[in-house]
């Protein structure tokens, strides 16, 4: 595998940043665009993208914990792991480095 552009970088930055705010389209859209031509991107926009389909299922299942008062502890945690993990990533990606979240169904392979 050749080295990332830079170009490649922002893209795979830019996937990785956008799940905080849209949730899965960022990592959808970039992986179905690009999955078969960049490996680099491709790679990172899968993992984006099972990341944010696994915090939005944590999104469910606190939501339906609120009932119980325990989902009202989760989602900010969630909230706040959400937002720790897309920055490492980030920042990961725009050096070149592969990123693979250490909590992620892998449900798109």
């Amino acid at each position: 595998m050749s080295e990332p552009t830079a170009n490649d970088k922002n893209i795979a930055v830019l996937t990785h940043l956008g799940g905080m705010l849209f949730s899965v389209l960022p990592g959808l859209i970039v992986w179905l665009m690009n999955k078969d031509d960049n490996p680099f991107i491709g790679e990172q926009a899968r993992e984006a993208l099972n990341f944010q389909i696994t915090v939005l299922i944590a999104y469910m299942a606190a939501y339906v914990l609120v009932f119980l008062l325990v989902g009202l502890l989760l989602l900010p945690l969630i909230w706040l792991a959400n937002l720790l993990l897309c920055i490492v990533a980030a920042v990961k990606v725009s050096k070149g480095e592969n990123f693979r979240y250490p909590v992620a169904l892998r449900l798109i392979n």
